[in-house]
């Protein structure tokens, strides 16, 4: 197994006030930087807004919008991998992740997504599962692993911790610094194209 130390990139989805992605997200974090293989950068995008108007066909970026991208696309440009940790709203995932994935259409490239969901009694999955379609549309590839809370607002002790989880993250991240390896050796043997 190569040590060689990966980047990851967690990405928390929501925005919201009083959201608890950032709870989650700097769980998964902390569980990343344990597991050894991981420098961890810590995306919110509620640090980074961005409009919805996405630029294409050669429109130029105003300077506001220009410094708004700047903030988070060289940090996704980094990564060898990602964790998105993602609520569930109304079935899917938050406007705020799919405005993220659409700006940065080449960051995502042939690189790993390890999902993060949390919610209710579906514990995000739908969010999760509407996100495996999204992925392969900017070349980015979901790992079947996954890490799911159900009833997420008590699933976490004070410590912001939740029960039992520990084995089934050490899973995700070994799935997640494989296939990031993988990819990694791959992007610069060959650059990917599309």
């Amino acid at each position: 197994m190569n040590n060689e130390h990966l980047r990851l990139a967690v990405v928390v989805g929501s925005v919201r006030n009083g959201r608890m992605g950032l709870d989650v997200a700097r769980w998964v974090a902390a569980r990343a930087v344990s597991h050894g293989r991981w420098d961890v950068d810590l995306l919110d995008l509620a640090d980074h807004p961005l409009p919805l108007d996405v630029p294409g066909m050669g429109r130029p970026l105003d300077a506001e919008v220009q410094r708004i991208k700047d903030g988070i696309t060289p940090r996704m440009a980094a990564a060898d991998a990602f964790v998105v940790v993602t609520p569930e709203y109304n079935h899917s995932f938050p406007a705020s992740l799919k405005n993220a994935i659409d700006w940065h259409l080449q960051e995502w490239a042939a690189k790993p997504v390890g999902l993060v969901s949390y919610g209710g009694m579906g514990g995000g999955l739908r969010a999760a599962e509407h996100l495996r379609q999204v992925f392969p549309e900017v070349h980015a590839l979901t790992i079947r692993e996954t890490l799911s809370f159900h009833n997420a607002w008590g699933a976490f002790d004070n410590g912001g911790a939740p029960q039992g989880a520990e084995v089934a993250a050490k899973t995700f991240l070994d799935q997640l610094a494989w296939w990031a390896d993988v990819l990694r050796n791959a992007r610069l043997k060959r650059p990917y194209q599309f």
